[in-house]
């Protein structure tokens, strides 16, 4: 930035700022800035015209006050003048004023627009710093929708300077978070990416925020950035602190860009090729062993910026998770910091752990530190350490230790703050359900989490305990009794007295033969508490006594006379009395026979995600630890290890689409034949479903397969419980493709079945190998199948992947178009003029020739469409065609029995927004399918 002269010092202003400091009162300062306003609009106003530095020196008055508090309504046009001025320190002070003080409404923006794209034009570097660091302040969408085609261009010439580099990147960041879709990808983007390797630290910083910022959205453009940022962040993490001195920071060498390209390659999964895979985790070894070295200076300073690095290199590797030694080696340094004496490092120690627990590689590492997260648990003094070592006790849970960590979360439960409760009520219902093994401990833990913590268990949780004491035969009379007993303690939760309520209505029967637990003496510790419930937990024991009038006709007249009284017949609430009446008439008109048919036991429910599971997803929002819940790698293929259930004879009515809910609930209600089963776990289906023909093609199948005609790779399908990927290479007549399955809930996908489809015709011209699968898929887990393609003739058709498995007790079905289309085996041809044009006519048979004339569907972008022509698989051939706004292409398309030679012409009409394709091709079919394909990408 240039020196400011001693003339700027602006004495005046100085003064004005001095009187202002000593004003003694409110008043007394309110008096003196509306004695300067005054004097600044009559200067304004007046009939002499003032000099830049007079207009520069009242402008900055104006916004000290403003800053002071104080409304502004005049001085603008005063300081967009500035803007016109060849002083660095008067524009300064103008470009300052309208940054602070003018909106993107105001009128004067096209006035600053005129100003700002002179300045970013300027050969002075110091003026275009300004221009762009205006636009970033205000960044408007009028000022995006004026310069976001132009700051890109500033940012890839080969003659900017570093600063005005640095400026256009971040300038180009703040346009692209407000105005994403006004920014346009074009050329600049992969020339951007090569500013990684540029010689200025500063430059390299701001562009790998930019670069990672755009990564996130636009992948595949930005892949060529992966190998140039593992480049980058291996010198700078091998170097001395001394061979970076102007960016290293209490010794420690570029904190703030190793963190940026840490961070920019956690948007890619590992490198695929070894050179830079090794290379990248030689980086990664190399921070943590720099983490084990002795601190180089004992400032905080030193060990913050130093541990920025090492959090962000073990967030990267648990992003990948492809490297166990490495993962391992991460948990050993972050057990270090769980007993560190500063906070904050415990705290992110906690939370990067828990994202360690869910690698099926370092989950038995994190689980060798549970003594001490439990430490934590009962010592931490910040409530929100706490919370974390509670997430991490939930995510290190599985069969082997579930009953300790139950155990302390109970513990913890009675002390805990009352904001984390209801969260660790939902963990401890879902631990101690999802790793029962013994149902009888799972009654207990949940009758004593509503003991402890009654008012923070919700109806999910109370309701959940009831399907599966109902579900499973083997625990019904211990869940009877066990609430019989803890019905007899003084005060009693309501929660517990509608489980209990339930449960006794239930099976009350099978207690019944105890003196201790007669039937008058149920319904007598039932109806103790009634008084004191509210109304649907009145409404609950009402039910349970016309329950008790069929398993227990000695109690009949007892019921009737309390269904009978006044408070019941007569009461205020509809629901009380309407139930009291029909129970009391149902009791007495009914005979036995009909009794019993009534109010026999409830079947049992259809199994499916638990629905505690569902609530603590929606209360913790997404991206959070219980999302690490369902990237869990589960040990073992049955988690409550009893076996599945066989399956029933008949299968559901209708088979749910693949969107159906993750609770099931849009399914329909399978019919089961014989006896309930009694055997199996809590998270697996009770009835299962027989596969069925082929779905239809899913919603947005056909608008997938259009998008992938000019790529490769990319995501095919995605929904709520399943998500396809693939990623494929082609080479004359042959081809490769991998598609990975990816499940994206916390539930084994079970018999898990994809298969291709195609048609007779299809099957004689294109050959299809792929390799099977496993047919289990662990929840949060992704498998990968190989298909091997060969092109043995033109065809016309797409081959139909179909998958089929059983998730949550409902058979899921999918089909989905896969994208091998016949210009997949299209390699380029490059063609001089002449060429191209003698090839022309020789292809002039009507037969030889489509042609199609269709409106554009998107905007008309000339690097667009050279970048669609180039991805179809031909080669564009530049200065051809005699209109260069015409787009020429040619290649070959290879099969197993012939080469097809092909020509292609593009001429867009951007008046009528209209397009006239023409494919010449020594075969009518090809030339028909190519045209097809092509115009439906513009």
């Amino acid at each position: 930035m240039p020196a400011v002269s001693k003339g700027d010092g602006m004495r005046g202003l100085a003064v004005f700022i001095s009187d202002i400091r000593n004003c003694k009162s409110k008043e007394a300062e309110i008096k003196r800035i509306n004695k300067e306003l005054a004097n600044i609009r009559s200067k304004f106003k007046g009939d002499k015209a003032l000099d830049g530095y007079s207009k520069k020196k009242y402008v900055c008055k104006l916004l000290f006050i403003f800053l002071l508090g104080h409304d502004i309504d005049f001085g603008h046009m005063e300081a967009v003048n500035l803007l016109s001025s060849n002083r660095y320190t008067e524009k300064q002070i103008g470009y300052l004023f309208i940054s602070v003080l003018v909106n993107s409404s105001s009128e004067l923006i096209r006035l600053i627009n005129n100003a700002v794209k002179n300045d970013l034009g300027s050969r002075n570097p110091a003026f275009t710093g300004l221009a762009l660091h205006c636009i970033a302040n205000v960044g408007s969408r009028e000022m995006a929708e004026a310069f976001a085609g132009e700051i890109p261009k500033i940012l890839v010439a080969g003659d900017a300077m570093d600063s005005v580099k640095q400026s256009a990147a971040l300038c180009l960041l703040r346009l692209y978070r407000t105005s994403p879709d006004l920014v346009p990808m074009g050329d600049w983007t992969s020339r951007v990416v090569h500013l990684l390797n540029d010689q200025h630290l500063g430059v390299v910083t701001a562009a790998a925020s930019l670069i990672t910022t755009l990564a996130q959205k636009n992948p595949e453009e930005f892949k060529t950035s992966v190998s140039l940022a593992v480049s980058r962040l291996s010198r700078i993490v091998t170097s001395a602190s001394t061979d970076l001195q102007d960016y290293t920071y209490y010794f420690v060498p570029a904190p703030w860009l190793s963190v940026k390209l840490l961070r920019l390659l956690q948007c890619y999964p590992p490198p695929e090729d070894p050179a830079v895979r090794g290379r990248l985790t030689e980086c990664l070894e190399t921070i943590l062993n720099k983490a084990q070295e002795p601190p180089k200076s004992k400032k905080v300073q030193h060990s913050n910026a130093k541990n920025a690095v090492l959090f962000e290199a073990i967030s990267l590797i648990i992003h990948h998770d492809s490297e166990p030694n490495l993962l391992v080696r991460a948990c050993n340094q972050l057990g270090q910091f769980l007993q560190h004496r500063e906070t904050n490092l415990r705290y992110l120690a906690l939370e990067s752990m828990c994202a360690l627990a869910s690698s099926e590689f370092s989950h038995e590492a994190v689980k060798t530190h549970i003594e001490t997260v439990i430490s934590a648990l009962k010592t931490e003094r910040d409530v929100s350490v706490r919370q974390r070592a509670v997430d991490l006790l939930y995510a290190m849970c599985d069969r082997s230790n579930a009953q300790q960590i139950v155990a302390e979360m109970l513990s913890y439960l009675e002390t805990a703050d009352y904001s984390i409760r209801e969260e660790i009520v939902l963990k401890v219902a879902i631990l101690a359900e999802k790793y029962a093994v013994d149902y009888t401990w799972y009654v207990d833990t949940i009758l004593n989490l509503i003991r402890i913590a009654g008012d923070y268990v919700s109806e999910e949780v109370w309701y959940r305990v009831i399907q599966i004491v109902i579900n499973r035969d083997d625990v019904q009379g211990y869940a009877a009794k066990t609430v019989f007993e803890a019905l007899q303690a003084p005060a009693c939760h309501e929660n517990l007295v509608k489980v209990g309520g339930y449960i006794l209505g239930e099976f009350g029967n099978l207690i019944a033969g105890d003196p201790r637990s007669s039937p008058l003496t149920q319904f007598h510790l039932l109806h103790s508490k009634f008084h004191l419930c509210s109304v649907p937990t009145r409404a609950l024991l009402l039910s349970t006594y016309i329950k008790f009038v069929n398993l227990f006709p000695e109690v009949k007249g007892t019921i009737q006379d309390v269904l009978r009284s006044d408070s019941q017949l007569k009461n205020a609430d509809v629901e009380l009395q309407q139930r009291a009446v029909e129970y009391l008439r149902l009791s007495t008109v009914a005979s036995t026979d009909i009794l019993a048919t009534v109010l026999e036991e409830m079947p049992p429910f259809p199994e499916r995600e638990s629905s505690i599971l569902a609530k603590l997803k929606k209360k913790k929002g997404p991206s959070t630890v219980t999302d690490l819940e369902e990237a869990k790698r589960e040990r073992s293929a049955d988690v409550n290890g009893g076996p599945e259930p066989a399956p029933s004879s008949t299968s559901a009515a209708s088979t749910p689409s693949p969107s159906a809910d993750l609770l099931g609930l849009g399914a329909a209600p399978p019919v089961p034949t014989g006896p309930p089963p009694s055997a199996g776990g809590l998270l697996v289906d009770v009835f299962s479903d027989s596969p069925s023909a082929v779905a239809p093609l899913a919603p947005g199948s056909e608008d997938n397969f259009a998008r992938f005609v000019c790529k490769n790779n990319g995501v095919l399908f995605e929904n709520q419980l399943l998500q396809i990927g693939l990623k494929s290479e082609f080479r004359q007549n042959l081809g490769r493709m991998f598609i990975f399955y990816g499940n994206k809930t916390s539930t084994q996908f079970l018999s898990f079945t994809p298969t291709l489809i195609c048609s007779d015709d299809l099957q004689a011209n294109l050959s299809l190998q792929t390799k099977p699968v496993d047919p289990t898929v662990d929840g949060g887990a992704q498998v990968q199948q190989a298909v091997n393609i060969e092109c043995v003739s033109d065809f016309t058709e797409a081959p139909v992947l179909n998958i089929q498995f059983r998730y949550g007790g409902t058979f899921q079905n999918v089909s989905v178009k896969l994208p091998i289309t016949l210009n997949k085996f299209f390699q380029p041809t490059e063609m001089a003029s002449q060429d191209f044009f003698q090839r022309w006519k020789q292809l002039s048979n009507p037969q030889q020739e489509v042609q199609n004339i269709f409106k554009a569907k998107h905007p008309m972008d000339t690097e667009i469409t050279k970048a669609k022509i180039i991805g179809f698989g031909s080669a564009l051939l530049e200065e051809v065609d005699p209109n260069p706004a015409n787009f020429v292409g040619a290649g070959i398309i290879h099969t197993k029995t012939t080469q097809i030679g092909c020509l292609l012409r593009l001429e867009p009409n951007l008046q009528a927004q209209m397009y006239r394709l023409t494919l010449r091709t020594s075969r009518e079919t090809v030339s028909q399918r190519l045209c097809e394909l092509l115009s439906e990408q513009f």
